[in-house]
């Protein structure tokens, strides 16, 4: 059985565990891919789809992963053992369990060399290095490129999570998130006062109706809404094992979902009007942030300012992400070989630093995040509902997610989840093998 707390620790507030979900979901992908998506397929027209799916998304999806973590107590691995094992197959989830968190440790590799390179262009904003250099972003992107500051992005992770786990995590989430809105709301209100910025207002929310007759709007909207929300069948169960008995779990998922999305306008907001008056192409992916917003922060008055609070506020949606990915891995090797919670960390931390050192090149780091992002989480998330709500069952889930609750679950719940969101799922990882990703 279950203990009713976790050795790590646990939230001391449903609004502290939000704000760490939300640290969680709020990511790169936010910044860069979402702007550009919403232009490009429809505007207005594309936030319906998108919203439905990150409703149906957060309903469901989240809050499964939320339930799980806190029926078991424990994270990935444990979770799905704990799963199987109501079927007389603990050994099959713990073998299952390993490639969600694989999944987690794999984007971690990957992601603390992306915050790295914001790290180093945050510093370049203050020195005005960034602003005046050319290759710059080049200079961090070859080979061991970018060395010290991919350290001190993991040293960073690695201290606060030395520091303990729920409570740490919890404390750091509510400096850093409500920072990333406050800076970016500064940023996005400066720009809104551009030449031509109305362009950029346009492109974004000018509805296109046609688009909804396009499949690849549900496609793309579908893909970006449940990366958004880091639906990873690991990151978000870890969370979930540190919440009190006593929360609404359902309702918290709604609130990440809903904060999530707000990071993802807040973030068009800020970059696309500055694009279009400054005449840039707005479809420039990872360069648009690395490259593109420089060369527009080095054209405005006080460009240096907002560089520096632009940069500061994506690395705390960077390392808030990279704390839940770490967090994962460390709380199931702890649970699973019984190592220390310094052990844990610095075994992990030690991995992430050493396997990230030969992909530092951006070739290569991007084949690398291709492949965890389009193989094996979306695996790992299909494997997490597929667990949940069939082999668990919906009935053991249903019980643990109706804790916390004034009301009961609706009616449509057990259906949406069982008969949409696992097919979805399902749904997702083949669009993603077929379009070489969607989110």
């Amino acid at each position: 059985m279950a203990t009713d707390t976790h050795r790590n620790g646990s939230f001391s507030s449903s609004f502290g565990f939000v704000l760490a979900c939300v640290g969680s979901a709020v990511g790169l992908g936010n910044i860069w891919l979402f702007p550009y998506r919403l232009g490009q397929y429809g505007g207005g027209a594309f936030l319906i789809p998108y919203l439905l799916f990150v409703f149906l998304f957060g309903w469901v999806g989240l809050s499964a992963e939320f339930g799980i973590g806190r029926l078991a107590r424990t994270g990935t691995l444990g979770a799905y053992a704990f799963c199987f094992r109501s079927r007389g197959r603990e050994t099959v989830g713990k073998a299952l369990g390993w490639i969600p968190l694989m999944g987690s440790l794999g984007i971690a590799i990957g992601y603390a060399i992306i915050v790295g390179w914001v790290v180093r262009s945050a510093a370049g904003a203050v020195t005005g290095a960034l602003l005046t250099e050319p290759d710059f972003f080049a200079q961090a992107t070859g080979s061991f490129g970018s060395l010290p500051w991919h350290v001190l992005v993991v040293a960073l992770v690695c201290l606060m999570l030395l520091t303990g786990a729920a409570g740490s995590i919890e404390k750091i989430s509510k400096v850093m998130m409500p920072l990333f809105f406050l800076l970016f709301l500064v940023v996005a209100v400066r720009v809104a006062f551009l030449p031509g910025a109305g362009e950029g207002y346009r492109f974004l929310f000018a509805p296109d109706w046609s688009a909804l007759l396009d499949p690849f709007t549900w496609v793309m909207s579908m893909g970006q809404a449940f990366f958004s929300l880091s639906i990873t069948g690991s990151g978000m169960i870890v969370y979930g094992a540190y919440l009190d008995r006593s929360a609404d779990i359902p309702g918290a998922a709604l609130r990440t979902a809903f904060f999530d999305t707000c990071a993802a306008l807040l973030s068009a907001l800020a970059i696309m009007p500055a694009v279009f008056s400054f005449g840039i192409d707005p479809s420039a992916g990872p360069s648009l942030l690395f490259i593109t917003l420089p060369g527009i922060f080095a054209q405005m008055p006080l460009g240096r300012v907002f560089a520096v609070l632009f940069f500061v506020s994506v690395i705390f949606a960077g390392l808030t992400s990279l704390v839940n990915m770490v967090e994962a891995v460390c709380e199931s090797w702890q649970t699973r070989f019984r190592l220390s919670r310094t052990a844990a960390v610095l075994l992990c931390s030690g991995i992430i630093l050493t396997a990230g050192v030969f992909l530092e090149a951006e070739p290569l780091v991007g084949s690398w995040m291709d492949f965890i992002t389009i193989v094996v989480v979306p695996i790992g998330a299909m494997l997490g509902a597929v667990a949940i709500y069939y082999v668990l069952g919906w009935p053991t889930i249903r019980r643990e997610l109706e804790l916390g609750r004034q009301k009961p679950l609706s009616q449509f719940f057990g259906p949406c989840a069982k008969y949409l969101y696992v097919p979805l799922t399902v749904i997702i990882l083949i669009l993603g093998f077929v379009f070489h990703g969607i989110g």
